[in-house]
């Protein structure tokens, strides 16, 4: 098959957060199944230039013109990659926004990207299917089904939507309608009208040939109004369409064995050299030595509500109380950043932190740790539990989404698990937890060290999800061709 993905962002381009990773991976895990894949990105300022091979395409961007160009990128592990470059829109210093803002001229930004995404196949041909990702490329659908729906060349080709994060829709006031140029008829129930706004997720889970998401037990929870941010609904009506395919990772970027950012590599055969990468950690944040006999505790994360940082914020005083340390990575909210600046200043010896984004130390901390914090509200998939497993770093998790299909409750009596979850959300639920799993870490070596091995022993590489995917893309191929 001929698939063609569009995406916002893609490691090793653009990357904030597992949506570039799944991207980066999954193209590549088809084409090792022998199918031809070629990615569609945005050219931001990240991302280096390569050779015009489209200029000053002609693109409707409201009552004017916009001319864009198309950039190759390259082929990487037999993906093509290109990129749209429009330096108006994506010369910029951050993806989608900065300051926790979003960038007021988003729903032009990603319009162009759309339109320009089914231009580039005007050019170059159709593919046998589209794969978009995430409200940034959701309006591919139903541009395809309206402006295209009569174009002999991309009228027909089915177009199957993935949902990485249902919270962040792509919500503009109903004028962008008019200003953007989009059909009159889309402003409706049945389109992208969402409560008098326009909603770009909602066109793709409306307009969509199928709808997928990257988990199963997230697949479920969408439906919910607890978890459906106002579309469960919608879902609820696509629900014969709808399907959660696990996400998978990277084993070649992430495994302890071969990683190139840590200070020492290890295997579940020879765990003694991971203390190499706890000392290098404590180093990195400035801790002291004598954190090599306590439980680190790792967190690589944006700082929001999501990620369950109100709960360590409950618990706070409770948790520096206890002998354990505490590294932290990654930016968000103003609130929990200056949470964790503070516990850092009031707690020198026990917390460090860094509030920003940093690959390297991401691995670094995964290598480190000796326990990783995931106790999110809710969570599509999650990666980082998935790394934590592979590095020997006991995962604890809430049981919601993808977290509660990766992890499996440990069992001291049997010795079967590989992590520790809590179900209900609340700080008392967490500390609990918690402790349980400082218990076996101080009290039984050997139990705990079982733990480690049994994480990484769980297979999550792309090649089961890729064949999931496959298998999808080839119905929905061959419907489009018999339909």
């Amino acid at each position: 098959m001929k698939i063609f993905v569009v995406a916002s962002e893609c490691v090793p381009f653009a990357k904030t957060g597992g949506l570039a990773d799944v991207v980066g991976a999954l193209p590549k895990a088809l084409v090792a199944r022998g199918h031809e894949v070629t990615v569609f990105l945005p050219r931001y300022r990240s991302t280096a230039p390569g050779p015009v091979v489209f200029p000053s395409l002609s693109i409707p961007i409201g009552r004017s013109l916009a001319f864009p160009d198309i950039q190759d990128g390259g082929t990487i592990e037999g993906v093509r990659y290109f990129f749209l470059d429009f330096p108006l829109y994506f010369d910029r210093a951050e993806l989608y926004g900065g300051g926790n803002v979003d960038y007021p001229d988003n729903a032009e930004r990603f319009t162009l990207f759309c339109r320009a995404a089914l231009e580039f196949l005007k050019r170059t041909g159709a593919p046998d299917l589209i794969h978009c990702h995430d409200w940034q490329s959701a309006l591919i659908a139903p541009l395809l089904k309206t402006v295209h729906g009569d174009d002999p060349q991309l009228g027909h080709v089915p177009v199957i939507f993935t949902l990485h994060n249902l919270a962040y829709q792509g919500l503009f006031p109903p004028a962008v309608v008019d200003r953007l140029m989009l059909p009159a008829s889309l402003f409706s129930i049945s389109g992208l009208e969402f409560y008098g706004r326009v909603n770009f997720m909602k066109g793709g889970l409306v307009f969509a040939d199928f709808v997928t998401t990257v988990s199963p037990r997230y697949a479920q929870e969408i439906q919910t109004p607890e978890f459906g941010h106002g579309l469960d609904g919608v879902i609820r009506h696509r629900a014969d369409s709808v399907a959660g395919i696990l996400n998978g990772v990277d084993y070649t970027e992430w495994s302890p064995e071969t990683d190139k950012h840590i200070a020492a590599h290890y295997s579940a055969d020879n765990l003694d050299a991971k203390k190499a990468c706890k000392k290098d950690l404590l180093q990195q944040f400035g801790l002291p030595a004598a954190g090599l006999r306590k439980p680190v505790l790792g967190i690589v994360s944006r700082f929001v509500t999501q990620k369950g940082f109100d709960l360590m914020e409950e618990v706070a005083e409770e948790l520096m109380a206890r002998d354990l340390l505490i590294v932290a990575l990654g930016t968000g909210e103003a609130r929990f950043e200056e949470m964790f600046r503070r516990l850092a200043a009031q707690y020198p010896k026990k917390v460090g932190v860094r509030v920003a984004y940093d690959e390297v130390l991401a691995h670094k901390i995964e290598a480190g740790s000796d326990l990783f914090l995931m106790p999110s509200r809710w969570e599509p998939c999650g990666l980082n539990q998935i790394y934590s497993l592979r590095y020997g770093t006991v995962p604890l998790v809430r049981a919601t989404g993808g977290l509660d299909d990766t992890v499996e409750a440990f069992d001291p009596a049997t010795g079967r698990g590989t992590g520790f979850k809590f179900s209900r959300y609340t700080g008392a639920a967490f500390m609990e937890c918690l402790l349980q799993a400082l218990a076996v870490f101080r009290r039984q070596p050997d139990a705990w060290r079982q733990l480690m091995k049994n994480g990484m022993a769980q297979d999550f590489s792309w090649g089961r999800s890729a064949a999931e995917y496959e298998a999808l893309f080839q119905r929905l191929v061959k419907n489009a061709r018999s339909g």
